[in-house]
């Protein structure tokens, strides 16, 4: 079984591992019940629908 020559500098190691961590925006798209911006894969908090399907029913308090 191979070992390594020399071991990786601790900057090396820590870059190559910063490329995991990077923060990225989440993915947003339209609603195509009521085209109000949702984050996908989640049920719409203004219409309550996912996936052509009413999930959560709207209820008037008025």
């Amino acid at each position: 079984m191979g070992n390594p020559a020399r071991r990786f500098s601790k900057g090396r190691t820590a870059r190559r591992r910063a490329q995991t961590f990077k923060a990225s925006a989440p993915s947003i798209i339209e609603c195509p019940n009521c085209h109000d911006m949702m984050l996908s894969h989640r049920v719409c908090k203004n219409c309550g629908h996912y996936d052509g399907k009413e999930i959560i029913a709207k209820v008037d308090v008025n």
